[in-house]
């Protein structure tokens, strides 16, 4: 690789430090470098890097800060097929492959195409009120449906292909791919799921029963939530998130159609690192 970006979140990076460091050492091995820091979303249509300042020749854009700096990245450049390579600024850093005491390393196997590709399955959301389309979009983690503020509870109905699943009472649901399993999904007792699978996972947040569990379903299924009338009625009845950004209001009747994005996420693995290691090493679950 010769041609390369940097998105920098200053939140994590705040004097450009380490941002520094990259672009110093790319050039000074005489690779082409643009950087570009992540921008106020409300200025860029709730993206946060203005993707189309990068060169259509980019070879990989190289992320700093946390799984979450990654993630709205991945969303900024969906459709364009550059891979991502994450360093991790943040704590857990899932999907950020390098560490800040091996970042010159790590540039020296991407200057000699020593790694792979990862990709990632996204999906494709659309909201629907009054039959109306009212917003899209692209998500690597996943999509949340929850109840709004003043809401004390929600009722959703879920079908998978137009068939009825079930109804739920609780505070929302999670629309999660594989990459969102270790997310929101988990917190909420939803199952953790390889990455590199093609599945859909469904779990209910805080249901009021028993029984609620999470269904995964396949990448070629197509998901439907309606929103239920609750026996308060008020003109908000929940708020939809696409990876954390943009709240999309929610009445009764309104629907929200979720299935897989032709677009993928390729992310630049270099560690020979396993799932299941970095598993027990973020978690904890087993390691030593």
């Amino acid at each position: 690789m010769k041609k390369f970006c940097v998105i920098t979140n200053r939140d994590k990076d705040t004097d450009l430090e380490i941002t520094t460091k990259i672009v110093d050492y790319m050039r000074k091995n005489q690779k082409e470098c643009i950087l570009l820091e992540g921008q106020n979303p409300v200025n860029y249509q709730n993206r946060f890097t203005d993707a189309g300042t990068i060169p259509k020749d980019t070879e990989c854009a190289i992320v700093l800060g946390g799984d979450g700096t990654i993630i709205q990245a991945a969303n900024d450049l969906a459709g364009k097929g550059i891979p991502i390579l994450g360093i991790n600024l943040g704590t857990l850093g899932f999907l950020a492959e390098i560490e800040k005491h091996n970042l010159y390393e790590a540039l020296d196997v991407l200057y000699s195409d020593q790694f792979s590709l990862e990709n990632r399955m996204m999906l494709k959301g659309n909201v629907y009120s009054k039959k109306v389309r009212v917003y899209g979009g692209i998500i690597l983690n996943d999509i949340v449906i929850t109840r709004s503020g003043f809401s004390r509870i929600i009722s959703v109905s879920i079908f998978v292909n137009d068939e009825l699943v079930g109804r739920y009472r609780g505070d929302g649901v999670i629309v999660s791919t594989p990459t969102g399993s270790t997310g929101y999904n988990l917190s909420s007792g939803g199952p953790i799921v390889k990455p590199d699978a093609r599945t859909i996972i469904i779990t209910p947040i805080c249901p009021h029963t028993l029984n609620s569990r999470s269904i995964v379903v396949s990448s070629e299924d197509a998901v439907k939530i309606k929103i239920d009338e609750s026996k308060k009625t008020q003109e908000e009845e929940a708020i939809a998130t696409f990876d954390g950004r943009m709240a999309i209001l929610l009445q009764a009747e309104d629907i929200i159609e979720v299935g897989k994005a032709k677009e993928e996420t390729k992310l630049v693995k270099i560690n020979h690192t396993s799932f299941f290691d970095i598993l027990r090493t973020k978690i904890g679950q087993g390691g030593e």
